[in-house]
């Protein structure tokens, strides 16, 4: 059985009209005509009742109208799926976050199977440039960083540790307060030139405790931490939690804090990112049981990363 036979005869029951099918179908009628004989003949019923006054859908015809439209239906969604090509998803991806990553992926993808995503480890001013630009379609970040053109949607929270020398006069101490770090050596801070949000959300959590800005050099990425750390008897820096010990180095330790701190991460997108969309992103990325997040509008005057 052809689907033109089947295409033919639903469009000459809608019309009840031979020459109006065929000008919908832009052949000539005639050929109209041939298709659906040879269906009634394929089937062995008279789907259409012919005169010279009218033309009217039989009791058969009825019934095979009906399951002649679903397999016209299925056959177009077999097409699209042919036709259209895999939605595509450019993730700009943050150091430490792969079961995050993993699950985010598994949520998107339970919505659409073929769901295509291509992973970008860059710097964080970068992959905010890059969704900026529409090279990336969405980045994730710690921190809540500002830049027009960005939204910003918190997502998730990840507890922080201190991360000390195995030298450090604290590395065998349960949880340790800010205080008690300060007064053994200096605070190394995130690197404010290579991840703004990274560096100010730390800033957040250590200058109430009176850790001074400046006071220790500043540490570059997260493997650069965990060396030079692990090097230096008194300083300290905050990581998320299990970042060092995942490293493998017995040079270092890390340490609970009382009371525990935490940092946010988020989701970047661009600021014309419709709602549906954006919604579903941030379902896919955030804690579960989380609240939803309103979005958040920046306020910088200019992209200050």
């Amino acid at each position: 059985m052809e689907l033109r036979g089947l295409r033919y005869f639903v469009t000459v029951a809608e019309e009840l009209h031979f020459g109006r099918a065929a000008e919908r179908l832009r052949i000539v009628q005639p050929a109209v005509s041939r298709q659906v004989a040879l269906l009634e003949r394929e089937l062995g019923a008279t789907l259409l009742d012919r005169s010279s006054r009218h033309v009217r859908l039989t009791p058969a015809g009825h019934r095979v109208l009906a399951a002649a439209r679903e397999a016209l239906a299925a056959a177009d969604r077999v097409h699209r799926v042919l036709d259209e090509p895999a939605v595509r998803l450019r993730l700009g991806t943050a150091s430490g976050l792969t079961a995050r990553i993993e699950t985010g992926i598994e949520r998107l993808r339970a919505h659409n199977p073929a769901l295509d995503v291509q992973l970008f480890d860059l710097p964080v001013r970068e992959r905010l440039d890059a969704v900026l630009a529409g090279d990336l379609d969405l980045a994730l970040v710690r921190g809540t960083p500002a830049a027009r053109g960005l939204l910003v949607r918190p997502a998730w929270t990840e507890p922080l540790h201190a991360v000390v020398s195995a030298r450090h006069p604290l590395a065998g101490a349960g949880p340790v307060t800010l205080a008690e770090l300060a007064a053994a050596g200096p605070f190394r801070y995130p690197c404010r030139d290579g991840d703004r949000p990274w560096h100010d959300a730390v800033a957040r959590i250590v200058e109430p405790a009176g850790v001074r800005s400046g006071a220790g050099r500043q540490v570059g990425t997260e493997d650069d931490v965990v060396v030079e750390i692990g090097a230096d008897r008194c300083s300290w820096t905050l990581l998320p939690a299990g970042r060092a010990v995942r490293s493998g180095s017995a040079r270092i330790r890390e340490l609970a804090l009382d009371p525990p701190a935490s940092v946010t991460g988020s989701v970047v997108a661009p600021d014309g990112a419709t709602t549906t969309c954006r919604d579903a992103v941030l379902a896919a990325f955030q804690d579960q049981g989380a609240p939803p997040a309103g979005p958040r509008t920046p306020t910088a005057a200019a992209h200050p990363l």
